[in-house]
């Protein structure tokens, strides 16, 4: 349940634009508006510092305020703010107004308990969600949503429908989004890399000399073709014997000429 309403002092204001307003901010003001009830948004100053105490509480920006007006009192949610892009100083407000009997829809932050099955196994636990939409009455409003992480097995996930919504409210959603999810490490592949060793025979000419084609016979000699027969001389074709010369009109071997 949402803590006691916390009381901040505003004063109507007539003028708008940018004149009036750095007028305000130069008495230590800054403009803000009031929605929802009435037809017409009623503008309002305030001052920024007692702004950022009234919503320093558990509920932060769904606390509920007390607007002290000098018409009267207006219950209200801070809605939306503007700073000051460098000194990060609050410059405009906007305010919600509410009412006790009427449920309202805000942002609620989700916190993650105990340690999910997949984490122990190795996993590794992602939360994609970080607040859900809620549906509550104003001083009915939760702190946080908590999200059990426990059953949540690796490679697995759980998505908002399985949420518990909190006494008094409802978690609203349009389609079931994860929330958390367990994924699985990638592994690192380790790949070999061989270093090439200077004068290593190449694969398929095994045993033959420098320079042979592959495919040639150990012990052929450079230049020869593939199916050489051993010490066959560079150039030799396949089926050449042992020494055979290559060159056209070689004299005729010794014992072999014409008597």
């Amino acid at each position: 349940m949402a803590d006691a309403a916390q009381n901040l002092v505003a004063a109507s204001r007539t003028e708008n634009g940018k004149g009036p307003a750095r007028r305000l901010r130069e008495k230590g003001l800054i403009p803000a508006v009031v929605y929802g009830l009435q037809a017409q948004p009623t503008a309002v100053s305030v001052d920024p510092v007692a702004v950022m105490k009234a919503i320093a509480t558990p509920h932060k920006r769904n606390t509920l305020i007390t607007l002290k007006l000098e018409s009267g009192e207006k219950r209200v949610l801070f809605k939306d703010y503007q700073v000051d892009p460098v000194s990060r100083r609050l410059l405009h407000a906007d305010f919600l107004e509410v009412t006790l009997d009427k449920p309202v829809l805000v942002k609620v932050p989700v916190v993650t308990i105990g340690k999910a099955e997949g984490v122990t196994a190795g996993g590794i636990l992602s939360v994609s969600t970080h607040e859900v939409t809620v549906e509550a009455l104003p001083d009915r409003i939760p702190v946080h949503i908590e999200v059990d992480v426990t059953p949540i097995k690796m490679g697995h996930s759980l998505h908002v429908a399985e949420l518990i919504s909190p006494p008094g409210s409802k978690i609203k959603y349009a389609t079931n989004y994860v929330v958390a999810y367990v994924a699985v490490p990638e592994k690192e592949e380790v790949v070999a890399v061989v270093a090439a060793v200077p004068g290593a025979p190449v694969e398929g000419a095994a045993g033959a000399a420098p320079g042979a084609a592959p495919g040639a016979a150990p012990g052929a000699a450079p230049g020869a073709a593939p199916g050489a027969a051993p010490g066959a001389a560079p150039g030799a074709k396949p089926g050449d014997a042992k020494g055979a010369a290559p060159a056209k009109g070689a004299a005729p071997a010794k014992g072999g000429g014409k008597k």
